[in-house]
């Protein structure tokens, strides 16, 4: 089979970009916040809450 390109420039734009460190994140990740809102939402409501 034919392949675009040559197979000895592959990932050659990838290997000269320059490593960036990751930035800290604002938010909480997504797994966590659901935990705090279940918890906040359906642990901590009241009984006669939505009636």
């Amino acid at each position: 089979m034919p392949s675009h390109g040559s197979i000895t420039k592959a990932g050659k734009v990838r290997s000269q970009t320059p490593k960036l460190e990751p930035k800290p994140r604002r938010y909480p990740i997504p797994r966590e916040r659901n935990k705090l809102n279940y918890i906040k939402r359906v642990l901590n409501a009241s009984p006669a809450t939505g009636e």
